[in-house]
């Protein structure tokens, strides 16, 4: 069983912690929006492994100069971006499995001249078991 990166377990003492920061920093990471963890039942915030990544993240572009603003912006591309990518694994799935159920679906081979072959479902397509001999110019 392994673990959702994404599910909010630790408290904001154990993600100071993990992150390598003092827990104040997490919070004005939070106020500034940076890095925003998910909240209990009484509001008490709590981090996932993401976010554990992403306040690393932070304090990486942070040491090489990067501003809080510029982090904020990178950290809101690479969420966009991820969040993207799920979408387009989404939908290859949803296309794969429609492609999949249509009934009385196409395939395509190509032939041996190169000619694009159309089969019926299951089908395979003809082999061709004729030889071909090669002789250069000058051996007959």
């Amino acid at each position: 069983m392994s673990m959702d990166e994404l599910q909010p377990i630790f408290t904001i003492s154990m993600a100071a912690e993990l992150a390598g920061m003092h827990a104040q920093t997490l919070r004005q990471y939070d106020r500034l929006g940076l890095v925003q963890p998910g909240r209990t039942a009484g509001q008490s915030r709590r981090y996932s492994m993401r976010d554990i990544t992403q306040l690393r993240e932070v304090a990486r572009l942070s040491a090489e100069g990067v501003s809080l603003e510029g982090i904020r912006r990178v950290l809101e591309l690479e969420n966009h971006r991820d969040a993207l990518l799920a979408r387009v694994r989404e939908l290859e799935a949803a296309l794969a499995e429609a492609v999949l159920a249509q009934p009385g679906r196409r395939v395509f081979a190509a032939g041996s001249g190169g000619e694009v072959e159309s089969l019926r479902n299951g089908t395979r397509s003809r082999r061709h078991t004729e030889l071909v001999v090669y002789r250069p110019f000058g051996n007959r």
